[in-house]
Protein backbone atom coordinates (compact mmCIF):
# COMPACT_ATOMS: atom_id res chain seq x y z
CA UNK A 1 0.00 0.00 0.00
CA UNK A 2 1.13 3.53 -1.08
CA UNK A 3 1.81 5.63 2.06
CA UNK A 4 -0.69 8.57 1.39
CA UNK A 5 -2.56 11.16 3.88
CA UNK A 6 -6.00 9.28 2.71
CA UNK A 7 -4.80 5.73 3.24
CA UNK A 8 -3.44 6.65 7.29
CA UNK A 9 -6.78 7.90 7.32
CA UNK A 10 -8.95 4.93 5.73
CA UNK A 11 -6.53 2.88 8.08
CA UNK A 12 -7.52 4.20 11.25
CA UNK A 13 -11.39 4.78 10.36
CA UNK A 14 -11.28 1.12 9.70
CA UNK A 15 -9.20 -0.59 12.60
CA UNK A 16 -10.46 2.21 15.39
CA UNK A 17 -13.98 2.29 13.77
CA UNK A 18 -15.23 -0.36 11.66
CA UNK A 19 -15.80 2.01 9.27
CA UNK A 20 -14.96 1.00 5.47
CA UNK A 21 -14.44 4.33 2.66
CA UNK A 22 -14.12 3.18 -1.09
CA UNK A 23 -11.67 5.23 -3.24
CA UNK A 24 -13.79 7.81 -4.95
CA UNK A 25 -14.62 6.93 -8.59
CA UNK A 26 -12.95 8.75 -11.20
CA UNK A 27 -14.75 10.03 -13.94
CA UNK A 28 -14.27 9.11 -17.27
CA UNK A 29 -14.60 12.61 -18.65
CA UNK A 30 -14.99 16.24 -17.18
CA UNK A 31 -17.19 18.42 -18.63
CA UNK A 32 -15.69 21.98 -19.63
CA UNK A 33 -17.86 24.89 -19.42
CA UNK A 34 -17.07 28.20 -20.81
CA UNK A 35 -18.49 31.53 -20.49
CA UNK A 36 -19.71 33.13 -17.39
CA UNK A 37 -22.11 30.25 -16.30
CA UNK A 38 -22.44 30.08 -12.29
CA UNK A 39 -24.82 26.99 -12.06
CA UNK A 40 -24.74 23.14 -12.46
CA UNK A 41 -20.42 24.49 -14.01
CA UNK A 42 -17.78 22.12 -11.79
CA UNK A 43 -16.01 23.73 -9.10
CA UNK A 44 -12.87 23.78 -11.30
CA UNK A 45 -14.38 25.65 -13.83
CA UNK A 46 -16.13 28.63 -11.43
CA UNK A 47 -13.92 31.51 -10.89
CA UNK A 48 -12.37 31.11 -7.09
CA UNK A 49 -11.03 33.51 -4.64
CA UNK A 50 -8.50 32.62 -2.45
CA UNK A 51 -9.58 32.78 1.35
CA UNK A 52 -6.12 32.50 3.97
CA UNK A 53 -8.50 30.35 6.39
CA UNK A 54 -10.11 27.84 3.81
CA UNK A 55 -8.37 28.06 0.42
CA UNK A 56 -9.86 28.39 -3.11
CA UNK A 57 -13.93 29.25 -2.52
CA UNK A 58 -16.15 29.93 -5.65
CA UNK A 59 -16.71 33.94 -6.06
CA UNK A 60 -20.56 33.55 -5.77
CA UNK A 61 -20.06 31.31 -2.94
CA UNK A 62 -18.40 34.29 -1.17
CA UNK A 63 -20.58 37.07 -2.72
CA UNK A 64 -23.44 36.07 -1.84
CA UNK A 65 -22.65 34.41 2.10
CA UNK A 66 -20.81 37.98 2.77
CA UNK A 67 -24.17 39.64 1.78
CA UNK A 68 -26.13 37.41 3.70
CA UNK A 69 -24.07 37.91 6.71
CA UNK A 70 -25.06 42.05 6.79
CA UNK A 71 -28.19 40.96 7.72
CA UNK A 72 -27.89 37.87 9.42
CA UNK A 73 -30.76 38.62 11.48
CA UNK A 74 -33.68 38.08 9.03
CA UNK A 75 -36.07 35.77 10.41
CA UNK A 76 -36.76 32.23 8.50
CA UNK A 77 -33.22 32.97 6.11
CA UNK A 78 -32.88 29.56 4.10
CA UNK A 79 -36.00 28.24 5.14
CA UNK A 80 -38.59 30.81 3.38
CA UNK A 81 -38.09 30.78 0.06
CA UNK A 82 -37.31 33.57 -2.27
CA UNK A 83 -39.78 35.06 -5.14
CA UNK A 84 -39.30 32.37 -8.14
CA UNK A 85 -40.11 35.17 -10.85
CA UNK A 86 -36.38 37.27 -8.82
CA UNK A 87 -34.95 33.95 -8.39
CA UNK A 88 -35.11 33.19 -12.23
CA UNK A 89 -34.20 37.07 -13.18
CA UNK A 90 -30.78 37.00 -10.87
CA UNK A 91 -29.82 33.77 -12.49
CA UNK A 92 -29.97 35.05 -15.91
CA UNK A 93 -27.85 37.89 -15.02
CA UNK A 94 -25.05 36.70 -12.80
CA UNK A 95 -24.95 33.80 -15.86
CA UNK A 96 -24.11 36.89 -18.22
CA UNK A 97 -21.57 38.36 -15.47
CA UNK A 98 -23.31 41.10 -14.22
CA UNK A 99 -23.33 41.98 -10.63
CA UNK A 100 -27.14 41.62 -9.13
CA UNK A 101 -26.73 40.10 -5.53
CA UNK A 102 -26.08 43.87 -4.14
CA UNK A 103 -29.94 44.86 -4.76
CA UNK A 104 -31.43 41.49 -4.14
CA UNK A 105 -33.55 40.35 -1.34
CA UNK A 106 -31.58 38.22 1.60
CA UNK A 107 -34.68 35.00 0.58
CA UNK A 108 -33.71 35.57 -3.41
CA UNK A 109 -29.81 35.59 -2.38
CA UNK A 110 -30.45 32.31 0.30
CA UNK A 111 -32.31 30.36 -2.21
CA UNK A 112 -29.42 31.08 -4.83
CA UNK A 113 -26.93 29.67 -2.49
CA UNK A 114 -28.78 26.69 -1.89
CA UNK A 115 -29.62 26.11 -5.64
CA UNK A 116 -26.01 26.68 -6.58
CA UNK A 117 -24.99 23.63 -4.04
CA UNK A 118 -27.70 21.66 -5.21
CA UNK A 119 -27.28 22.00 -8.96
CA UNK A 120 -23.47 21.05 -9.10
CA UNK A 121 -22.38 18.32 -11.71
CA UNK A 122 -20.95 16.28 -8.77
CA UNK A 123 -21.56 16.68 -4.60
CA UNK A 124 -20.09 18.70 -2.18
CA UNK A 125 -19.59 15.31 -0.52
CA UNK A 126 -19.11 12.60 -2.50
CA UNK A 127 -21.68 9.29 -2.83
CA UNK A 128 -19.07 7.37 -2.11
CA UNK A 129 -18.93 8.56 1.60
CA UNK A 130 -22.30 8.61 2.13
CA UNK A 131 -22.58 5.71 4.13
CA UNK A 132 -19.50 6.65 6.47
CA UNK A 133 -20.66 9.73 7.21
CA UNK A 134 -24.04 7.83 8.12
CA UNK A 135 -22.45 5.03 10.21
CA UNK A 136 -19.88 7.53 11.87
CA UNK A 137 -23.03 9.47 13.16
CA UNK A 138 -24.75 5.87 14.13
CA UNK A 139 -21.41 5.36 16.68
CA UNK A 140 -22.69 5.19 20.18
CA UNK A 141 -19.95 6.91 22.09
CA UNK A 142 -19.94 11.14 21.14
CA UNK A 143 -16.27 10.97 21.51
CA UNK A 144 -15.72 8.39 18.76
CA UNK A 145 -18.59 9.70 16.89
CA UNK A 146 -17.11 12.79 16.44
CA UNK A 147 -13.50 11.81 15.65
CA UNK A 148 -14.70 9.47 13.40
CA UNK A 149 -16.75 12.31 11.18
CA UNK A 150 -13.61 14.59 11.05
CA UNK A 151 -11.50 11.80 9.60
CA UNK A 152 -13.83 11.50 7.05
CA UNK A 153 -14.11 14.91 6.92
CA UNK A 154 -10.10 14.74 5.89
CA UNK A 155 -10.96 12.45 3.09
CA UNK A 156 -12.70 15.41 0.74
CA UNK A 157 -10.69 16.68 -2.45
CA UNK A 158 -9.48 20.16 -1.68
CA UNK A 159 -11.97 21.89 -4.01
CA UNK A 160 -14.55 20.36 -2.03
CA UNK A 161 -13.30 20.44 1.13
CA UNK A 162 -12.49 24.22 1.03
CA UNK A 163 -15.87 25.27 -0.22
CA UNK A 164 -17.55 22.69 2.71
CA UNK A 165 -15.08 24.76 5.34
CA UNK A 166 -16.38 27.97 4.09
CA UNK A 167 -20.03 27.15 3.95
CA UNK A 168 -20.15 25.37 7.27
CA UNK A 169 -18.23 28.47 8.62
CA UNK A 170 -20.98 30.94 7.84
CA UNK A 171 -24.19 28.57 8.76
CA UNK A 172 -22.34 28.49 12.27
CA UNK A 173 -22.10 32.03 12.34
CA UNK A 174 -26.07 32.18 11.10
CA UNK A 175 -26.97 29.86 14.29
CA UNK A 176 -24.99 31.99 16.71
CA UNK A 177 -27.82 34.52 15.27
CA UNK A 178 -30.85 31.94 16.27
CA UNK A 179 -32.65 34.12 18.71
CA UNK A 180 -33.11 36.81 15.84
CA UNK A 181 -33.67 34.75 12.83
CA UNK A 182 -34.90 31.90 14.28
CA UNK A 183 -32.76 29.48 12.58
CA UNK A 184 -31.05 26.86 14.67
CA UNK A 185 -27.90 24.94 14.08
CA UNK A 186 -30.95 21.69 13.02
CA UNK A 187 -32.82 24.05 10.93
CA UNK A 188 -30.00 24.92 8.72
CA UNK A 189 -29.21 21.15 8.73
CA UNK A 190 -32.66 20.06 7.65
CA UNK A 191 -32.79 23.04 5.34
CA UNK A 192 -29.21 22.14 3.65
CA UNK A 193 -29.55 18.30 3.61
CA UNK A 194 -31.55 17.45 -0.04
CA UNK A 195 -28.37 20.19 -0.86
CA UNK A 196 -25.10 18.05 0.42
CA UNK A 197 -26.89 15.08 1.26
CA UNK A 198 -29.14 13.94 -0.61
CA UNK A 199 -31.10 10.61 -0.21
CA UNK A 200 -30.37 8.41 -3.45
CA UNK A 201 -33.73 6.47 -3.11
CA UNK A 202 -36.44 5.69 -1.11
CA UNK A 203 -34.90 3.48 1.07
CA UNK A 204 -33.14 6.21 2.53
CA UNK A 205 -35.80 8.37 2.84
CA UNK A 206 -37.29 6.82 5.99
CA UNK A 207 -37.46 8.74 8.48
CA UNK A 208 -34.23 7.32 10.67
CA UNK A 209 -32.03 7.46 8.10
CA UNK A 210 -32.97 11.38 7.38
CA UNK A 211 -32.51 11.76 10.95
CA UNK A 212 -28.77 10.33 10.39
CA UNK A 213 -27.77 12.79 7.62
CA UNK A 214 -29.40 16.39 9.53
CA UNK A 215 -27.20 14.96 12.52
CA UNK A 216 -24.34 15.07 10.14
CA UNK A 217 -24.62 18.44 8.69
CA UNK A 218 -25.67 19.95 12.23
CA UNK A 219 -22.65 18.68 13.61
CA UNK A 220 -20.26 20.15 11.13
CA UNK A 221 -22.66 23.29 10.96
CA UNK A 222 -21.67 23.52 15.14
CA UNK A 223 -18.13 22.59 14.95
CA UNK A 224 -16.81 23.91 11.44
CA UNK A 225 -13.33 24.06 13.64
CA UNK A 226 -12.80 20.35 12.96
CA UNK A 227 -13.71 19.95 9.58
CA UNK A 228 -11.13 19.20 7.42
CA UNK A 229 -8.36 19.33 10.11
CA UNK A 230 -6.44 16.09 10.54
CA UNK A 231 -5.66 15.72 13.88
CA UNK A 232 -2.20 15.45 15.77
CA UNK A 233 -2.26 12.14 16.47
CA UNK A 234 -2.92 10.93 12.61
CA UNK A 235 -0.29 13.39 11.72
CA UNK A 236 2.36 11.68 14.21
CA UNK A 237 0.99 8.20 12.75
CA UNK A 238 1.86 9.44 9.53
CA UNK A 239 5.20 10.55 10.43
CA UNK A 240 5.83 6.66 11.85
CA UNK A 241 4.61 4.96 8.51
CA UNK A 242 6.43 7.17 6.54
CA UNK A 243 9.60 6.78 7.75
CA UNK A 244 8.59 2.66 8.25
CA UNK A 245 8.03 2.79 4.26
CA UNK A 246 11.30 4.59 4.03
CA UNK A 247 13.23 1.79 6.39
CA UNK A 248 11.60 -1.09 4.68
CA UNK A 249 13.09 0.53 1.39
CA UNK A 250 16.36 0.95 3.06
CA UNK A 251 16.45 -2.69 4.40
CA UNK A 252 15.21 -3.94 1.02
CA UNK A 253 18.23 -1.88 -0.90
CA UNK A 254 20.62 -3.49 1.92
CA UNK A 255 19.50 -7.02 1.46
CA UNK A 256 19.84 -6.54 -2.39
CA UNK A 257 22.81 -5.46 -1.98
CA UNK A 258 24.35 -8.26 0.57
CA UNK A 259 22.40 -10.41 -2.12
CA UNK A 260 24.19 -9.49 -5.48
CA UNK A 261 27.39 -9.46 -2.64
CA UNK A 262 26.99 -12.83 -1.85
CA UNK A 263 26.52 -13.92 -5.33
CA UNK A 264 29.99 -12.12 -6.31
CA UNK A 265 31.97 -13.61 -2.97
CA UNK A 266 30.51 -17.46 -4.17
CA UNK A 267 31.40 -16.92 -8.03
CA UNK A 268 34.98 -15.93 -6.33
CA UNK A 269 35.08 -18.78 -4.02
CA UNK A 270 34.20 -20.85 -6.86
CA UNK A 271 37.00 -19.56 -9.27
CA UNK A 272 39.30 -20.16 -6.10
CA UNK A 273 38.22 -23.13 -5.71
CA UNK A 274 38.78 -24.83 -9.55
CA UNK A 275 42.22 -22.92 -9.33
CA UNK A 276 43.36 -24.53 -5.93
CA UNK A 277 42.05 -28.09 -7.29
CA UNK A 278 44.82 -27.79 -10.58
CA UNK A 279 47.61 -27.18 -8.26
CA UNK A 280 46.96 -29.32 -5.68
CA UNK A 281 49.90 -31.57 -4.19
CA UNK A 282 49.19 -35.12 -5.46
CA UNK A 283 47.91 -37.28 -2.37
CA UNK A 284 48.63 -41.13 -1.70
CA UNK A 285 45.94 -43.41 -1.78
CA UNK A 286 46.24 -44.68 1.69
CA UNK A 287 46.62 -40.69 3.21
CA UNK A 288 43.31 -40.00 1.52
CA UNK A 289 41.37 -43.10 2.89
CA UNK A 290 42.70 -42.44 6.25
CA UNK A 291 41.74 -38.38 5.92
CA UNK A 292 38.18 -39.24 5.14
CA UNK A 293 37.50 -42.69 6.91
CA UNK A 294 34.94 -41.08 9.87
CA UNK A 295 36.57 -37.86 10.72
CA UNK A 296 34.51 -35.50 11.63
CA UNK A 297 34.25 -32.34 8.90
CA UNK A 298 34.98 -29.42 11.58
CA UNK A 299 36.08 -26.67 9.01
CA UNK A 300 37.21 -26.12 5.55
CA UNK A 301 40.23 -24.59 6.13
CA UNK A 302 43.03 -23.16 3.81
CA UNK A 303 45.58 -26.47 2.96
CA UNK A 304 44.16 -28.96 5.08
CA UNK A 305 44.94 -31.44 2.92
CA UNK A 306 48.46 -30.52 2.89
CA UNK A 307 48.82 -31.55 7.18
CA UNK A 308 50.04 -34.59 7.91
CA UNK A 309 48.18 -37.02 9.04
CA UNK A 310 48.09 -37.97 12.64
CA UNK A 311 46.10 -41.44 12.77
CA UNK A 312 48.12 -41.97 9.83
CA UNK A 313 51.26 -41.44 11.50
CA UNK A 314 50.27 -42.97 15.21
CA UNK A 315 49.75 -46.48 12.75
CA UNK A 316 53.35 -46.14 12.05
CA UNK A 317 54.57 -45.96 15.12
CA UNK A 318 53.66 -49.35 16.72
CA UNK A 319 56.79 -51.16 15.16
CA UNK A 320 59.51 -48.67 15.98
CA UNK A 321 58.48 -48.86 19.50
CA UNK A 322 58.33 -52.30 19.79
CA UNK A 323 62.47 -52.01 18.29
CA UNK A 324 63.08 -49.53 20.56
CA UNK A 325 62.20 -51.44 23.38
CA UNK A 326 63.57 -55.10 22.51
CA UNK A 327 66.74 -52.98 21.94
CA UNK A 328 66.82 -51.93 25.28
CA UNK A 329 65.70 -54.98 26.67
CA UNK A 330 69.13 -56.68 24.87
CA UNK A 331 71.30 -54.14 26.28
CA UNK A 332 70.17 -53.93 29.44
CA UNK A 333 70.10 -58.38 30.02
CA UNK A 334 73.78 -57.79 28.81
CA UNK A 335 74.80 -55.72 31.29
CA UNK A 336 73.31 -57.63 34.62
CA UNK A 337 75.15 -60.75 33.21
CA UNK A 338 78.21 -59.14 33.08
CA UNK A 339 77.60 -57.43 36.62
CA UNK A 340 76.70 -61.38 37.91
CA UNK A 341 80.07 -62.46 35.81
CA UNK A 342 82.16 -60.06 37.62
CA UNK A 343 80.61 -60.53 41.12
CA UNK A 344 81.56 -64.29 40.66
CA UNK A 345 84.83 -63.85 39.72
CA UNK A 346 85.50 -62.00 42.70
CA UNK A 347 84.17 -64.75 45.06
CA UNK A 348 86.07 -67.31 42.99
CA UNK A 349 89.13 -65.46 43.76
CA UNK A 350 91.10 -66.54 47.01
CA UNK A 351 92.09 -64.12 49.35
Amino acid sequence: MKITDSNVIRFHLQVLYGISVKNFAKKKGKLVYTGAKMFGVPLENLPRRYIPEFGLVPCFLVDGCSLLLDRVGTVGLFRKPGSLPRVKILREKLNRGDDALSTASPYDTATLVKQFCRELPELLFPSELHAALLKAQALPDLQDKMAALQLLSCLLPAKNSSCLQYLFDFLHKVSQRCSDNLMTSSNLATVFVPCLLPPPNKTEMSEERLELRVLVLRTFIEFPHVFGVIPKTIMDSMKYFVNFAHLEDVFKKRNQKICSLKVKQSEKTVLWIQSKLKIRPAVSDQTLVCITRGDPKLRRSVGLETFPNIRLFRTCMPNEDQSFRSANKTSVLTAMERLQHKNWRRRSSPI
